[in-house]
C-alpha cells in the first residue's frame, strides 16, 4: 500500500525538504510550509501548523518539520496529540549538524543557506539594525563566530554568509551538512520514524 505522508515544515526548511521529498518519497507526500519568520514569534508556531493540519486521517504519517523552536515544549504535545513525529532538538536547524548539541558553541550564531539567501529580511531588519546598527552589540557582543552550515555547495550562498558575519563583526566558519540528516528524519521507514526521537 503506498503511504501518504503529509510534512508540516518551517519554510526556513521547505526548499531542502522538496529536494529530499523529490528524492525518497516512494508514496504520496504533500509539504505544507509555514511562513518562517513564525520563528520571531514562537508562541504562534502552534496554532499555525494546528490551522494547517485540518486533514489529518488523509495521511497515514505526518512529520512536523520543526524542532522545540522556542516553544516550550508545545511542538512535541501537539506531536503526541496527533500521532506525528518530528525533528528532535532545540531548534529545527540542528537537524543539519548531527553534533550540534554536543559542540558547546555557545559563542556561535548559526545561519543555513536559508538564513543566507535572506539574511536581511530575517535578521537585519526585523531587529532594527538597518536602521540602528548600534544595537549590534546588544544583540551579537556576545558571539564570536557565525558558523555557516551549509546544505549546498553554492559559492554564491558561501558569500552572502560570509558578509553576513562581515556585516556582524563576527569570524566566518562553512560546514557542509548536505541534506543527509533531514532525509533520514524525513524517511518513510519505521526505523527512522523511530529514531526520531519521539
Amino acid at each position: 500500500m503506498t503511504e501518504r505522508l503529509l510534512v508540516l515544515a518551517c519554510g526556513a526548511l521547505a526548499r531542502e525538504i522538496r529536494a529530499v521529498l523529490d528524492q525518497t518519497a516512494t508514496g504520496h507526500a504533500d509539504l505544507r510550509a509555514l511562513p518562517a519568520i513564525l520563528h520571531n514569534r514562537p508562541d504562534r508556531i502552534v496554532p499555525a501548523l494546528e490551522a494547517a493540519l485540518t486533514d489529518r486521517a488523509a495521511y497515514d504519517r505526518v512529520f512536523v518539520a520543526y524542532a522545540d523552536c522556542g516553544t516550550g515544549g508545545a511542538v512535541a504535545a501537539l506531536c503526541d496529540r496527533i500521532g506525528a513525529t518530528m525533528l528532535p532538538g532545540p531548534h529545527c536547524y540542528a537537524v543539519y549538524d548531527a553534533a550540534f548539541m554536543d559542540r558547546g558553541e555557545i559563542a556561535a550564531f548559526y545561519v543555513t543557506d536559508f538564513l543566507a539567501r535572506q539574511f536581511d529580511s530575517f535578521v537585519i531588519r526585523p531587529l532594527g539594525l538597518d536602521r540602528h546598527p548600534e544595537l549590534r552589540d546588544a544583540y551579537f557582543g556576545h558571539y564570536r563566530t557565525l558558523v555557516h552550515l551549509a546544505q549546498a555547495d553554492d559559492p554564491t550562498l558561501t558569500r552572502k554568509a560570509r558578509a553576513a558575519a562581515d556585516r556582524l563583526r563576527l569570524h566566518y566558519e562553512r560546514r557542509f551538512t548536505g541534506l543527509s540528516g533531514l532525509a533520514r528524519r524525513i524517511a518513510p521507514s519505521p526505523t527512522c520514524a523511530e529514531s526520531s526521537g519521539r
